[in-house]
């Protein structure tokens, strides 16, 4: 159910889908570093970077978008170059036809190659191996010097079939969970369209379009193709979020802006939504063409990554593989040079060759991946019981590996909610209720401006009136009455908190229709500033000569030269302060010169604000004489080029500063915890985020981050330890920061680092090294490029690495990262590129990490538990039975059903364990030296328990030989097929010997071996602990599946021994119920003997059992 609810969830509130695997570096512009861009097209990078990377998959993409010059031509040429009419569109007839040729408008996915797949599943691992044996008992069901037929190899080689294509299966399933995440993410085309055809408004389905169409877009729509803008209204926005990142819509203009295809604001691209105005575009990319396409395309043919499990695996089925290889090869040179000269009766060929298959299905634990699928599903699914979706079983254990978690900040580690804190006049500051309070108090908030109201209040006015009106937003009409707060706003994050703001501080709706737009010029990312233009209403004259002066214009009247137009204008300090040369006084409500100490106490207000984490705009006032004429704003559609150049030129002379606002938008509540529960596991926290340094730092702060107050060191500082050691008297402990141990991170408070984009375009390999060693650092600035950068060099540094975020910027870094994880509330572009999906709150990040980790530690259970019985507890009859020359003491048939059957119920129970300690109090496992499977593990699984098992299996078996038919051990040792049978019971068969009773001798070995296994699930689910601290029945350490699973392995033991039809087939045989008894004491010596060492363990941790202890 949570499932469900949270993919509707992804369904409704991420905006795109795209293949955003690695977002190519040629797609600069539409990263959040806006200045880093102006900066590479001013300086010629784009070319520099096209040549660079001829040789690289992106090349071609590069030429593409470089050449391409759709943006700069006129729209007549627009019309010309795509055979369209500009008013009636393309033909109905003509749209058909080119839809036939060229093909829908639609994305290409990646599409799985089903042979390769099932080749993989079928003969991945241990099966390629198993082949061999599948093939050799088909040729030993009908030997070629032996008549009749064995119908037990027969059914050996249908068992092992079986065998494959159950671990098959269960791979199978594996992807199967995988394609069915991804195909919850909706298409990214959108249904519908409007299309004008042949002179009419047509709604269309998108996948329709071609090359050529005009497309009409209005509010809320979304871009279903890349077009090229041929009207635009005034306030046409797009937003680009899913592109770029940035909260900030982008204008849209029919002429052409930048040089660069992807950054000029006349071509709106395919995904990309309206959020204000309309506009009519012509399509000139479609489907794969398009930039989302390109990425599309560019990301299909990029291989998977191998996680961290995968690749342990792979390793363990190299050395099983290796061993398996080794003993066959020792058996058969031991045949070779000995059995088949001196007792070559004994092992004929055919016997050989069972037998060697007999070592390769005896060593090879055939129930291990089927074990391990079904860790990692249970595992899973307590992650989607946690709001976490893994897209892939195999990612989960890699989150116990992790060290280094790099995050996005707005809407990752904020809420990207963002609304007004604080306003300042350069004289007095205030917060939003003391604004409220004086207002009330001082005049009627819901009148009109009066000339006699108090000068500190029409300043207030004048302030929300900038804020409303130098604004895009607007409210839903739907939720316009209810709260401010909880009201609906369409428009970017800015603009609504200013709006909300506006209506917060004083009832605004009497004021709203006093003032009309003429006309303005959205913000962009050339000018950083947004500018409005208003004269007074025809009706309501009055409130704009009130609060800005008796020659402001209303509507309706002549312009002339002593007459002006409002000016509002809005944007970072640092960027209007040229032009300004006063500042309006909040106590007087008057003009007073900006000079130097006032322009210092701006500077202050700023920083400090920043320093508070706060995002700082500033609003002006000015003036603007027409003395154009209003005719050339061509009827609606963007004013010319000159007007546009002129109204800039006078908007921006002499501004007159209204005042600053700082901006919160404030960190998720559970931030700060996450943060902690992180770094108690050893994981290091940073983060990466295009805002500004101060405050970046600032936010980092807050969520503590930066633990210390202290200013965090530099690039200057990395590059020169002299001043880094001037700076704090912490010397000591910077020091020793050193070069950062991958695996083993030493969380030092205090050793923090700011670095920015431009710095990092700066860093060398041997200052990343120094980079790396520190704990707390935040990446300001950043490009998508250089997020990328970040991550690979702590990989190539051994660090396992976990990106978080929530837009298309962040998917190269989420797809390069050991873990990506993408938030539900944002794009699908990056949710296609990361692993996990967060579908609740972020503090889920330090459950995944702990049930990372719990995988990690089941699996070496599994394993641990897989190994004594499946593996060396089964090579041994093999191998006494070809050197000693005894009977086998277990079958070919009973080593399966152990591997894959009777070990595999008590094996699901160990997966359903809970961590034995607090596993986030554990440094992360360093996966370069610490393996699933170690020494030490086959240590406890062959020397320990396994040789313990095989003792008490073999000796039961002889035992039960010498009671039923009085041969003892001694004279069937170095026989070789000819035993000595002075001691025999006299009505016994040499037949009756080879055929009941060493087969029934079989069985015993099979039950004793099942039974045993019972103590060791018992002893193997604690590390460290005894069973009477952790006992599988009190709460703490429940798990009653244990008990389901002894059971249902009786039940398998009792069915293949006692089915009339196995026993014929199989030749098997029932057991006598003395030696069903038996192996009981046994299994509790071997659980004692193993709590025996456990209590060593933990009495002498030191000693040589700690150092052998698994």
């Amino acid at each position: 159910m949570v499932k469900d609810q949270s993919l509707d969830l992804v369904r409704t509130q991420t905006m795109e889908r795209a293949k955003g695997h690695a977002v190519p570096i040629e797609f600069r512009t539409l990263s959040m570093q806006v200045t880093e861009t102006q900066r590479t097209n001013k300086t010629g990078d784009l070319k520099s970077t096209k040549g660079k990377d001829k040789d690289d998959d992106d090349a071609p993409e590069t030429d593409f978008f470089s050449t391409i010059d759709f943006h700069k031509l006129t729209i007549p040429e627009v019309s010309l170059r795509f055979n369209t009419n500009e008013t009636l569109g393309l033909a109905q007839a003509e749209a058909q036809r080119r839809l036939s040729l060229n093909g829908p408008n639609t994305l290409d996915t990646r599409k799985p190659d089903y042979v390769k797949k099932i080749l993989k599943y079928v003969f991945g691992g241990f099966c390629s191996v198993l082949w061999v044996g599948v093939i050799t008992f088909f040729v030993c069901w009908q030997p070629v010097l032996q008549p009749d037929p064995i119908p037990t190899n027969l059914a050996l080689a249908v068992l092992v079939i079986f065998v494959i294509f159950l671990q098959a299966s269960f791979s199978a399933f594996q992807d199967y969970s995988t394609a069915k995440v991804m195909s919850s993410i909706m298409d990214m085309i959108p249904a519908d369209c409007m299309v004008i055809r042949d002179g009419q408004l047509l709604k269309v389905p998108a996948s329709t379009l071609v090359v050529g169409d005009r497309v009409s877009l209005s509010l809320g729509n979304k871009v279903p193709a890349d077009l090229r803008l041929v009207q635009a209204s005034n306030d046409t926005r797009f937003d680009r979020a899913v592109l770029t990142g940035e909260s900030e819509a982008i204008e849209g203009a029919i002429h052409h802006t930048d040089e660069n295809f992807l950054e000029s604001k006349n071509i709106a691209f395919m995904g990309t939504h309206v959020v204000q105005g309309s506009c009519v575009g012509v399509v000139v990319l479609k489907g794969n063409d398009t930039l989302m396409g390109r990425i599309n395309k560019l990301t299909t043919g990029r291989k998977e990554k191998v996680t961290i499990i995968q690749q342990e695996i792979s390793r363990f089925v190299r050395i099983i593989v290796c061993l398996t290889i080794f003993l066959a090869s020792l058996i058969l040179s031991y045949w070779a040079g000995f059995l088949n000269v001196r007792y070559h009766t004994f092992m004929p060929v055919n016997v050989l060759l069972v037998t060697l298959m007999g070592c390769v299905v005896a060593f090879i634990p055939e129930g291990m991946p089927v074990c391990v699928s079904l860790t990692l599903m249970m595992i899973a699914r307590r992650m989607r019981s946690n709001n976490i979706l893994p897209k892939a079983l195999t990612t989960v254990e890699t989150l116990g590996c992790v060290n280094v978690i790099c995050s996005d900040k707005t809407g990752t580690l904020t809420e990207n909610k963002m609304y007004v804190t604080n306003i300042a006049f350069l004289d007095s500051e205030s917060n939003l209720d003391e604004a409220r309070a004086k207002i009330e108090k001082q005049s009627n908030p819901k009148a009109l401006p009066l000339p006699d109201d108090r000068p500190s209040v029409l300043a207030l006015r004048q302030l929300q009136l900038a804020t409303m009106l130098c604004n895009n937003a607007k409210f839903d009409p739907e939720t316009i009455d209810l709260p401010v707060p909880e009201r609906k706003v369409h428009g970017d994050a800015t603009d609504s908190a200013l709006l909300r703001f506006s209506a917060q501080i004083a009832d605004s709706s009497a004021l709203s229709p006093c003032f009309e737009r003429t006309q303005e010029i959205p913000f962009n990312s050339r000018n950083k500033w947004m500018m409005s233009v208003y004269q007074g209403s025809a009706v309501q004259p009055q409130p704009i000569k009130t609060l800005f002066g008796s020659d402001m214009m209303h509507a309706g009247m002549a312009a002339n030269e002593k007459n002006s137009q409002l000016v509002f204008v809005k944007g970072a300090p640092d960027v209007l302060l040229p032009h300004c040369s006063s500042f309006l006084s909040g106590v007087s409500n008057t003009g007073q010169p900006l000079t130097p100490e006032w322009s210092a106490e701006l500077s202050r207000i700023q920083v400090t604000y920043s320093r508070q984490g706060k995002r700082v705009l500033m609003l002006c006032k000015g003036r603007f004489s027409p003395y154009l004429a209003e005719s050339k704003n061509n009827s609606g559609s963007s004013a010319s080029t000159a007007h546009q150049e002129e109204l800039a030129r006078q908007g921006l002379q002499e501004l007159c500063i209204i005042g600053l606002v700082g901006i919160m938008d404030p960190p998720r509540p559970e931030i700060r915890d996450t943060i902690a529960s992180c770094r108690r596991a050893g994981a290091r926290f940073f983060m990466i985020t295009g805002d500004f340094g101060i405050t970046a730092a600032a936010i980092a702060r807050q969520i503590n981050l930066f633990s210390s107050n202290r200013e965090p060191d530099t690039y200057e500082d990395v590059v020169d330890p002299v001043r880094k050691r001037g700076k704090t008297a912490l010397d000591a402990s910077y020091d020793d920061l050193g070069v950062f141990e991958p695996g083993r991170p030493r969380f030092r408070e205090g050793t923090s680092l700011l670095l920015t984009g431009t710095d990092l375009s700066r860093i060398s390999p041997g200052e990343w090294d120094l980079v790396c060693a520190y704990e707390e650092i935040v990446f300001a600035r950043t490009s998508p490029e250089q997020k990328l950068k970040i991550v690979t060099e702590f990989q190539q540094r051994d660090c396992i690495v976990a990106v978080t975020g929530d837009g298309v910027n962040d998917a190269p870094a989420l797809k390069a990262a050991d873990v990506g994880v993408a938030v539900v509330s944002g794009s699908d572009v990056a949710i296609e590129a990361a692993d996990l999906i967060l579908l609740g709150g972020f503090d889920s990040i330090p459950v995944a990490m702990r049930l990372g980790r719990i995988v990690f530690q089941n699996l070496q259970k599994v394993i641990g538990y897989l190994l004594p019985a499946g593996s060396w507890s089964e090579i041994w009859p093999v191998l006494i039975n070809t050197f000693l020359g005894t009977p086998l003491s277990l079958s070919s048939f009973l080593m399966i059903i152990i591997c894959c059957f009777t070990d595999g119920f008590p094996c699901t129970a160990l997966v359903m364990e809970q961590e034995e300690f607090d596993l986030l109090a554990l440094p992360p496992r360093n996966s370069k030296k610490e393996h699933l499977i170690t020494a030490k593990i086959y240590l406890q699984s062959y020397v320990f328990i396994g040789s313990v098992m095989t003792f008490f299996s073999n000796m039961l078996f002889y035992m039960y030989i010498k009671e039923y038919t009085g041969v003892p051990f001694k004279d069937l040792v170095f026989t070789y097929g000819n035993p000595d049978f002075t001691n025999r019971f006299p009505h016994i068969t040499d037949e009756m010997f080879n055929n009941y009773y060493v087969n029934t001798g079989q069985c015993v070995t099979f039950v004793a071996l099942v039974i045993m296994q019972w103590g060791n699930v018992l002893s193997i689910r604690n590390r460290r602990m005894s069973i009477l601290q952790a006992d599988p029945i009190r709460p703490k350490r429940r798990n009653l599946w244990l008990f389901a699973g002894m059971f249902s392995s009786l039940l398998m033991a009792i069915f293949v021994t006692e089915v009339p039809s196995i026993n014929e087939i199989m030749l098997t045989n029932p057991v006598p119920i003395k030696y069903w008894l038996l192996p009981f004491p046994c299994a509790l010596a071997v659980l004692l003997l193993d709590e025996m060492r456990k209590l060593m363990l933990r009495t002498f941790p030191n000693s040589i059992f700690g150092k052998l202890a698994w």
